[in-house]
């Protein structure tokens, strides 16, 4: 070890990095050259500048679509808790609702409409028997649902009608005409 002190001399306080035999500084400017890519480097940079607005269109689904699944997933276990702690006699009401469904599907025969209306409609009426608060509130929430998408509907149809049908010429009542 050259750094150590001889047993002759005076001793020194410190020791500096440099003077330690150990680390060597190294002589003159080093300098980082970048290798020229490879032919698989290059097809691997076209594949990847190719594939991404894929992979960028991936994870933007993913991200909305996430939370949305983590939500169903705990509807889910929320429901099994539900069923498996059901209060009493719950099973026998709904026993009675999903009845009043098949006679709805029985008594619908022979039409797709009715097949659409009869069901559903059945159940709600049996719903309804057990649980009437719940029903007024959703027969609100209904209707002012079913009165908007009409009043959307009607404007739809207006616009459309004025488009096609009225022509600028054949209006009796303008403005400048008597």
């Amino acid at each position: 070890v050259y750094a150590a002190p001889k047993k002759d001399s005076p001793p020194k306080n410190s020791v500096k990095v440099d003077e330690l035999s150990l680390y060597s500084v190294p002589e003159g400017q080093s300098k980082y050259v970048e290798e020229a890519r490879s032919q698989l480097e290059e097809s691997i940079s076209q594949l990847r500048h190719y594939c991404e607005p894929y992979t960028t269109w991936c994870q933007e689904t993913y991200s909305q679509t996430k939370p949305k699944m983590q939500s169903l997933v705990q509807w889910g276990l929320d429901s099994y808790d539900y069923l498996q702690n059901a209060p009493p006699g719950f099973f026998p009401r709904l026993g009675v609702i999903g009845f009043a469904g098949l006679i709805g599907l029985l008594l619908a025969r022979g039409s797709k409409i009715k097949k659409l209306v009869y069901p559903p409609g059945f159940m709600g009426l049996a719903a309804s028997l057990y649980y009437p608060q719940q029903a007024i509130v959703f027969a609100q929430v209904s209707g002012e649902r079913l009165y908007d998408w009409g009043l959307r509907g009607y404007i739809v149809i207006e616009d459309l009608w004025k488009e096609n049908f009225q022509k600028p010429g054949n209006v009796k009542n303008s403005p400048g005409t008597k």
